[in-house]
């Protein structure tokens, strides 16, 4: 079979890079042509997306992949979840999209829940509550009478927004769509119901495409100007991490996962979602993977609070390269301090090291003083939170878990992999860093028909990324410290309802 090519556009909150994939002899090459940042725009009181200039970027990345001189068989989009964009009856879009940090939806979660009660939203649709999903700025805008939303005869998340743009063909992608806190995962259909409720029309959402769905090919304009003809473009995962997931180098489905970044997202694969009064007490959301699979999964804080720390120290004149900051950690005594790092206090604080020191304060602990002891406090934290959400997990999942894979930036941070070897007590296998791209051009290749599963998507990635594995390493010092982290942070308690 002759060698494939497909692009792949990976859009992120901050920055978005152009992607070539290539499958030769079983493994994936992969070269980066473009990267680009994604600036929110300040418009008045309200924050928004440059949606015009996101498509400019996604020009330029056609060019360039031109630039190759190899033959694209395919394009495909993901980006974050919830956000979208409202077009006209002519198909034009309204406005520039709200982003999900746009303040207009803070309080709104709870005047809709006087119209129907948190507990049902979450049976139908068994997603956490966050007040940026799609389902609550939609309320928001209703609430606020807004003029194009009553204008609206269509709603397109991002992903699905400019693979309209590039081709005029509208669809609505199953895994994005599944973040909007609308869809129903075991039916996997929108329920009406909670658009009603929000004032708004269900037929503003249309029929949902699994991801391979073929959206169309470029459009005839955007064919001659970038010179690659009229390339198909597929529905891959659209969301971010469902991209991510896919990309999971396992070999067997008795495996974790923790997209570690800014933000962690730790969960599980399964075929049907997991939905009741535990899972609703805990926080846990559902969300849609390929192949019908659902990811079950929880939020937790990640290397923000590292970054933070980081951003303070430089404004003192002061910055660590990583290999400096794995040095510092060695300094200085063991589990002298731990914290929660989904303690509401670390959610924007004014100063993180302030913060963290305040709530090592407030619960009897050495208080950290020296940047060594901030950089060991959150990497033991973070170790010892992911083995308390995969305890969790593992009384949920419908099959025991014997492997937690680490993709994402995280997994290039080999201390932090060891020690949450150490916390949980189970093999932690590290790649692939670049897991949303990859994942992006799998989902294209299986569409391609050069892979025919999953499985062999995953066996083709694993043949194709360095991967590092880290093994348990001294059970009774960090059983120790895991009932230390319990008992400072209460976590057995702590039931995070309303945990955002």
């Amino acid at each position: 079979m002759k060698n494939k090519s497909f692009l792949a556009f990976d859009l992120g909150a901050t920055s978005g890079r152009t992607i070539l994939g290539t499958i030769e002899n079983g493994r994936l090459q992969m070269k980066e042509l473009t990267r680009f940042s994604n600036q929110i725009l300040q418009i008045g009181n309200h924050i928004h997306w440059n949606i015009y200039s996101l498509f400019e970027r996604l020009k330029e990345g056609l060019v360039a992949a031109k630039r190759e001189g190899v033959e694209i068989a395919s394009i495909g989009i993901d980006t974050w979840g919830v956000d979208f964009v409202l077009l006209a009856e002519d198909g034009s879009i309204l406005g520039a999209p709200y982003a999900y940090r746009d303040p207009h939806t803070i309080d709104i979660p709870e005047k809709y829940f006087e119209l129907i009660s948190r507990e049902k939203v979450y049976e139908l649709t068994g997603i956490q509550v966050m007040n940026f999903n799609s389902l609550y700025q939609l309320f928001a805008l209703s609430q606020a009478n807004n003029s194009l939303l009553k204008s609206a005869k269509d709603m397109l998340f991002i992903p699905d927004a400019l693979a309209y743009m590039l081709t005029g063909n509208k669809v609505v992608e199953y895994t994005v769509a599944s973040t909007s806190q609308i869809l129903n995962p075991r039916t996997k259909k929108f329920e009406a119901e909670l658009l009603e409720n929000a004032g708004v029309s269900p037929s503003i959402l249309g029929e949902i495409v699994m991801p391979g769905h073929l959206i169309g090919t470029l459009k005839e304009d955007l064919a001659l100007e970038s010179e690659l003809g009229k390339v198909n473009v597929i529905a891959v995962a659209g969301h971010d991490t469902a991209a991510a997931v896919a990309a999971v180098p396992a070999l067997s489905e008795n495996f974790a996962y923790l997209s570690s970044g800014t933000w962690s997202l730790m969960g599980i694969e399964v075929k049907d979602p997991i939905i009741n009064e535990e899972t609703f007490a805990l926080n846990f959301t559902n969300e849609g993977g390929i192949e019908g699979t659902t990811r079950f999964l929880k939020n937790i804080t990640g290397m923000w609070l590292l970054e933070q720390c980081l951003k303070d120290w430089k404004n003192e004149g002061i910055t660590y390269a990583y290999e400096k900051l794995v040095q510092m950690t060695a300094t200085v005594p063991a589990f002298q301090s731990l914290i929660d790092p989904d303690h509401v206090s670390f959610a924007n604080p004014i100063c993180m090291p302030t913060a963290i020191a305040n709530y090592c304060r407030s619960t009897g602990q050495v208080v950290p003083s020296t940047h060594a002891e901030f950089v060991r406090c959150i990497f033991e934290s973070l170790s010892l939170k992911y083995n308390y959400v995969l305890g969790k997990l593992k009384d949920l999942a419908p099959f025991p878990i014997d492997k937690l894979h680490v993709i994402g930036g995280g997994s290039k941070n080999p201390l932090l992999n060891q020690w949450t070897a150490n916390a949980t007590g189970i093999a932690v296998i590290a790649g692939p860093s670049e897991a949303t791209a990859i994942g992006n051009i799998m989902i294209q290749a299986k569409a391609a028909g050069c892979v025919s599963s999953l499985q062999e998507m995953r066996q083709i990635i694993a043949n194709s990324v360095p991967l590092d594995e880290f093994t348990p390493q001294e059970p009774v010092v960090w059983y120790e410290a895991y009932q230390k982290f319990l008992s400072i942070t209460q976590l057995k308690k702590e039931t995070y309802a309303h945990h955002v």
